[in-house]
């Protein structure tokens, strides 16, 4: 059985990441069937998605991580799977270069 689908599991929406969502769909970028807002609100309800906020803690880490991806977004993602000791769901190969324990 995937992580994901382990009821057990914990699965959480770094605050990062509904905000480049917004941004995105602003752009044009990211299409959408609901309104942002109401498609994090259904997600959690339904699959039990928590929202990771961003602390101080994690913005200060990004002193510590090695320059190897420039994407803010994607920066504060992998400090805050780090600083929560927390899996990093992602597709992105960049992850890779990372010390982070990565699943997909």
């Amino acid at each position: 059985m995937a992580i994901y689908e382990n009821m057990d599991s914990d699965i959480f929406l770094s605050m990062a990441s509904i905000w480049e969502m917004q941004i995105k769909n602003q752009l044009g970028k990211l299409a959408l069937d609901l309104p942002l807002n109401e498609l994090i609100e259904q997600q959690c309800m339904e699959n039990g998605l928590q929202i990771l906020a961003i602390e101080a803690e994690h913005i200060y880490a990004l002193k510590n991580l090695p320059p190897h991806h420039n994407d803010p977004f994607d920066r504060l993602i992998l400090v805050q799977a780090k600083a929560e000791k927390m899996q990093l769901a992602s597709a992105d190969s960049v992850f890779k270069h990372y010390d982070i324990d990565c699943i997909w």
